[in-house]
């Protein structure tokens, strides 16, 4: 079970979202509208590169995130690279405020989603990120202020993502609202939700920690492109 999370984007390309991936043998991506992410079978091996390269169309830079060590050769450069925290919460400890009022997400709010995310920069969100599922959001009247979804699916863990609140309605409990609710979502089907941060975000982390979550791995988060 651990070696899933040490490469979640390929296990989810192979079981939860699989119906969003193309794959080519050891291989694949998500359509560039889903989300900017490669999987690779055994990133660790220069040779997975070059498998990619040949089958990633020629423009199209990705998102690599693992925890295995990477040897990137030519043709590849890395404009953009960090380390990550993966955390799990196989069991949460509170529960969402009841009181703040969390709506499904649709397609009709995208162009507010995608606004939301530019403005607060929670990680890539695009045009179909939405179809990774289970998006929910608070409203300011008719303005979307927080949100949070799903995104990797390496069954049986969800990824709880794009976590985000609109820098004039912070301190008023969204995020940690809106993680609750999608945590004890993922939970009840039977899953185990985890997420990632900035591992210099300490106030996510210390957030995460107080709702359940530990730290299980730091995880390299690099952009590639030809």
């Amino acid at each position: 079970m651990e070696e899933i999370l040490d490469n979640p984007v390929w296990h989810a390309m192979r079981t939860g979202n699989r119906n969003l991936a193309l794959i080519d043998g050891a291989v694949g991506y998500f359509p560039p509208p889903v989300g900017p992410f490669a999987g690779l079978e055994t990133p660790e091996e220069p040779r997975s590169f070059d498998l990619l390269d040949a089958f990633l169309p020629s423009h199209a830079g990705v998102a690599i995130v693992t925890a295995r060590k990477l040897i990137i050769p030519a043709p590849w450069k890395i404009p953009f690279q960090t380390i990550l925290v993966q955390m799990v919460a196989p069991r949460l400890i509170s529960v969402a405020n009841s009181s703040i009022d969390i709506r499904a997400l649709k397609s009709e709010h995208i162009p507010q989603m995608i606004a939301l995310t530019r403005l607060t920069n929670p990680g890539p969100f695009l045009d179909r990120t939405i179809e990774f599922g289970s998006y929910t959001g608070i409203f300011d009247k008719d303005t979307l202020v927080a949100m949070a979804g799903h995104r990797l699916h390496p069954g049986p863990y969800v990824e709880i993502s794009a976590v985000c609140t609109h820098p004039d309605h912070t301190g008023k409990g969204y995020g940690t609202a809106l993680v609750l609710y999608q945590g004890a979502g993922i939970l009840q089907q039977g899953n185990i939700p985890f997420l990632h941060t900035r591992f210099d975000n300490e106030n996510a982390i210390r957030l995460y920690k107080s709702l359940g979550f530990s730290i299980r791995s730091e995880m390299s988060f690099c952009i590639i492109q030809r």
